[in-house]
């Protein structure tokens, strides 16, 4: 007989927190997760195609900074970073507050999304 607190939880209790050791147990925030990840992703794929062209340079102090330090691969790290930083930070605060989780995930995807959306434009303009 197992105990009911062993089982993965599938909702949220009505603290609003997860029950459960999260490594080993479903992410309250997947579905907002794969779609930030995915944004996240397109945004260096982009930026990376958009400086390796010669005709543009990075708008981003701080990921300019890395670029003149470390090149290319110092941004793409520096992006990666940043989008581990907001899974996590956005997946300890769904552990206490699943709602301002969320919101912190949609943001971020919202941001990195308009960020795409003008990567895009500028590659669209300069065909």
């Amino acid at each position: 007989m197992s105990d009911p607190a062993d089982d993965p939880p599938t909702r949220p209790d009505t603290q609003g927190g997860w029950r459960g050791r999260l490594p080993f147990r479903q992410l309250p925030l997947e579905s907002e997760t794969t779609a930030f990840l995915l944004t996240a992703f397109l945004d260096i794929l982009l930026t990376y195609l958009l400086l390796a062209s010669g005709q543009f340079r990075e708008s981003n102090a701080i990921a300019d900074y890395f670029i003149a330090g470390w090149g290319v691969k110092g941004m793409v790290w520096f992006k990666m970073a940043l989008a581990a930083f907001i899974c996590t930070l956005a997946q300890i605060i769904a552990t206490k507050n699943l709602r301002m989780g969320r919101f912190v995930m949609l943001l971020g995807t919202a941001v990195t999304g308009a960020v795409v959306i003008y990567s895009v434009t500028l590659a669209l303009r300069h065909l």
